[in-house]
């Protein structure tokens, strides 16, 4: 279950304390939502995220409680309460029995440390497909059986394999495999497609990377050098294992993705910033 991490958190466009924070608002019915990193205050690819939040409630046959600029001033009113830093900023629409709700609040970080990124982390393969995976919903069932399996392997991040042995995309991020200089990953409409994502895809056609947008499967992952995974909160993090085969974590295409991610990012803020 979400926490509201600050003092206060936006309900329909009003400032509340988080105390009377409820997360049956977010749980019961039915939830279209948004994470977005904020850096200094500000949010990264704030107009990127609102296009994928008009989008995932499109699929569901929905309608936007929140534009443009009542986001971005309620953003705005919220930051310039709290002095928290580096921290993930939750959208969420939520339609429950003809009672419609817009929050919007900080959630608790847990971005990779600095070990993380030099040596890796550990991944587990999870059979389960997403019913809509064009849109982002929440599913408490399958968060809470990834979450429980992620524990008992101590593992960081699950890669979604689907009903024909074909890796699709992480829990909560998307997935790259390295190989020769290349780099392979689902196709558009099979995922989930990231912020991150698609901004690291723009970064290698900017540099001369090979993409190939191709389902990995599931027994062919040791034929793969590296394995990263991309996402808000994780950028750019390399795989050192996935169940029992080991990766190179120290390919240097993977500093430079998450380096120029960052310069992207940057600009990003001062596009915000700048209205």
């Amino acid at each position: 279950m979400d926490v509201c991490f600050g003092k206060n958190f936006i309900l329909n466009g009003t400032l509340q304390p988080s105390d009377v924070f409820d997360n049956s608002m977010i749980y019961e019915g039915d939830s279209v939502y948004e994470v977005i990193r904020m850096v200094k205050g500000s949010p990264v690819f704030f107009q990127d995220h609102l296009v994928r939040l008009e989008k995932s409630v499109k699929i569901q046959g929905r309608e936007m409680l929140a534009g443009f600029e009542d986001l971005r001033r309620d953003i705005i009113r919220l930051s310039v309460q709290e002095s928290l830093g580096e921290v993930n900023l939750k959208i969420v629409f939520n339609y429950n029995n003809g009672s419609f709700n817009y929050l919007l609040y900080f959630i608790e970080p847990i971005y990779p440390t600095q070990d993380q990124y030099n040596n890796g982390v550990k991944g587990i393969l999870f059979k389960a497909e997403r019913s809509d995976p064009a849109s982002k919903v929440i599913n408490p069932g399958l968060r809470s059986d990834i979450f429980h399996k992620l524990i008992l392997e101590g593992a960081y991040e699950a890669l979604l394999v689907d009903n024909k042995n074909y890796i699709t995309e992480g829990s909560r991020s998307n997935i790259f495999f390295l190989r020769e200089g290349s780099l392979y990953t689902a196709p558009e409409d099979l995922i989930l497609s990231g912020i991150t994502r698609k901004y690291i895809i723009e970064i290698c056609r900017e540099n001369n990377i090979e993409v190939v947008f191709k389902c990995v499967r599931a027994d062919e992952i040791g034929e793969f050098e590296s394995v990263f995974m991309s996402g808000t909160s994780p950028v750019v993090l390399p795989f050192s294992q996935i169940n029992d085969v080991n990766f190179n974590v120290r390919l240097p295409v993977m500093g430079k993705l998450r380096q120029l991610y960052i310069d992207k990012a940057e600009n990003s803020i001062m596009r915000f910033l700048s209205g």
